[in-house]
């Protein structure tokens, strides 16, 4: 049987657990034609969640096309503009792209194909450097009257803020706001700056999309779900090692999987606690030189900070005295600048409820490392 602790964001519903809320939420919405702007701390399967929601409506035969775009490795309009192309080639039959392509404005697009992967390869040759803010208008322009409903995601959104010599966020409110047939998910990681977007009244978005933040899996769905697919394999999982894999891992979605698929890998059929926890430090052997390699990015104050939090498995006010002083970390001040500079490199996680705001590390594997040591 092949592992069904998948470490890809989606292979089959049979191998995604729950997130049916969110599911139903997300396909009223966009029947309604709301956008949508989604939220979640990276590898809580925020991009799982996208593309079963296009496994459903390809399910269900609903009237939508579906567009997929991670603009994580973006730089610039240059590089949104050929990814959002390729995603476009991606999602439709070549006779479709090509007419799509055929009329935008100047554009000239060279298209390869991956010799792995097959995944199309886009070249744009722009005739001016206008037409770059005018080729994402024409292709949505087309997509708008294909005659299709269609559905975009967009990945990692808040990578468009790091653009230079351009107002992404205005360039697209412009072009988005008068479409009826096309409508978004925004997808983020950076909670702060996702929130800004679309909640300051200052910004181009404000007030635009419908807000979905996505949580950890409900701990009890997620254990069941686990001890059936190692019941599907033939093995049995102890109370106590069920315990230890959601405690260890957080019931962080990726970090769990990457457990449980290890464990899973081992073959032995009756996991105890002995064995989570032999796997647990297999993972953190493994992982152990990029995490020095990531101190090694750090300043020593900064990883310091780090390590501070994570042995206090998270912190609420991390400039009173007696944890300053405890860690001895210097002045509240410094520990601030530190914080928004460990926020920006997505090491430290600040989430927010009605108890007040809590840093974490953002990589539990990293906590359970500076935890160890």
């Amino acid at each position: 049987m092949e592992n069904p602790f998948v470490l890809l964001p989606y292979v089959s519903k049979e191998l995604f657990c729950d997130r049916e809320r969110e599911l139903e939420l997300l396909l009223g919405y966009i029947q309604n034609h709301n956008n949508v702007t989604m939220i979640s701390p990276r590898r809580l399967g925020k991009t799982g969640l996208i593309f079963r929601l296009f496994d459903e409506i390809k399910s269900r035969k609903l009237p939508f096309k579906t567009v997929y775009v991670d603009i994580s490795s973006s730089q610039g309009i240059d590089d949104f503009n050929t990814l959002l192309a390729e995603s476009i080639i991606s999602a439709y039959p070549p006779s479709i792209s090509k007419q799509i392509f055929s009329v935008v404005a100047g554009l000239r697009p060279i298209v390869a194909f991956d010799a792995v992967t097959g995944q199309p390869q886009v070249s744009l040759k722009y005739m001016t450097d206008d037409e770059k803010k005018h080729t994402i208008k024409d292709i949505l322009y087309q997509l708008e009257n294909s005659g299709e409903k269609v559905v975009i995601a967009i990945d990692e959104f808040q990578q468009i803020r790091e653009y230079p010599d351009v107002n992404m966020e205005a360039v697209l409110r412009t072009y988005i706001q008068p479409l009826k047939n096309v409508s978004f998910i925004f997808c983020g990681s950076k909670k702060h700056i996702m929130t800004d977007m679309f909640s300051n009244a200052k910004n181009p978005f404000y007030d635009s999309t419908t807000f979905l933040f996505l949580h950890k899996l409900d701990r009890e769905v997620y254990s069941q779900f686990i001890k059936t697919k190692f019941s599907d394999a033939r093995m049995s999982v102890t109370d106590d090692a069920m315990n230890f894999i959601l405690d260890w891992t957080c019931s962080h979605t990726f970090y769990t999987q990457t457990l449980c698929n290890m464990i899973f890998s081992s073959g032995i059929k009756n996991v105890d606690i002995d064995l989570a926890k032999a796997k647990a430090s297999e993972i953190l052997e493994f992982n152990k030189e990029r995490f020095y390699e990531i101190m090694r990015l750090l300043t020593s104050k900064q990883w310091q900070f780090l390590k501070a939090v994570a042995k206090e498995g998270g912190v609420m006010q991390p400039t009173a005295s007696d944890f300053l002083t405890k860690y001895q970390l210097g002045a509240s001040a410094s520990v601030l600048r530190i914080i928004e500079s460990l926020k920006d490199k997505e090491l430290l996680l600040e989430e927010n409820n009605e108890s007040g705001t809590k840093y974490y590390v953002y990589n539990v594997f990293l906590m359970r490392f500076l935890q160890s040591i």
